[in-house]
């Protein structure tokens, strides 16, 4: 019980802001053993690893209008529809980041599961798409600010892709933390919206969770460990 009490009032002291970004950097992407391997990029079979990755970040993310844009799309004038349009913005750079990336990198590796992988990728973007369109007050928002929070650990496999095959890589200009919990106080209107937030924010994080294991199972099936 005493445990129990203990995590209410760690969960109490955060604030919605602060309980967000504390949610991206336990359970995101940074986390995950497979990005970590990716990023570092080194053995016999990093260059397809980092392709492979590079192939699916584009198929979930490099397409218009993508999870910005729809929350963007649904956003009411104020605050959250200001931050998201600036982040959509920014995330344009990222977009065509990845699609020079992809052509850069060569082909899609050949890998057993073809259609398993497609179906995955399927139900992901459906998922993602779900959250961006959600009405649900704070979903979407939550979802998106997990989102650019978490794309800082994505980046790194991205910039160590572009290193390998001599893409520069451009300047990083989502949001920052800052930006995100500002925004997120700003838009908090009650309990409601806030655990709609989190609900968009846990979701999102398991998509990306969901892409790093699909990934390193696709690996194993290669024999590139």
């Amino acid at each position: 019980m005493a445990m129990a009490n203990n995590r209410l009032v760690d969960r109490q002291a955060l604030g919605v802001a602060e309980a967000q970004l504390a949610r991206v950097a336990a359970h995101g992407s940074a986390g995950h053993g497979w990005l970590a391997a990716l990023a570092e990029g080194s053995g016999p079979h990093a260059a397809r690893n980092l392709a492979d990755a590079v192939h699916m970040l584009c198929s979930l993310y490099g397409r218009h209008p993508g999870l910005l844009e729809m929350a963007l799309s649904l956003s009411a004038t104020g605050p959250a529809n200001a931050w998201l349009q600036d982040a959509s913005d920014a995330f344009e750079r990222e977009r065509l980041y990845i699609v020079r990336l992809s052509s850069a990198v060569g082909p899609l590796p050949s890998t057993p599961g073809a259609a398993e992988t497609e179906a995955v990728l399927l139900a992901q973007r459906h998922a993602i798409e779900t959250l961006g369109k959600s009405e649900r007050n704070g979903c979407a928002l939550g979802a998106a600010t997990a989102f650019v929070a978490d794309w800082r650990a994505v980046r790194t496999l991205l910039d160590r892709a572009a290193v390998r095959v001599g893409v520069e890589c451009p300047a990083q200009i989502l949001p920052d933390d800052a930006s995100i919990a500002l925004v997120i106080d700003t838009a908090s209107d009650g309990p409601a919206s806030e655990r709609a937030l989190g609900f968009g924010g846990e979701q999102l994080l398991l998509q990306h969770r969901g892409l790093f294991d699909l990934l390193e199972a696709r690996a194993a099936a290669r024999a590139d460990y």
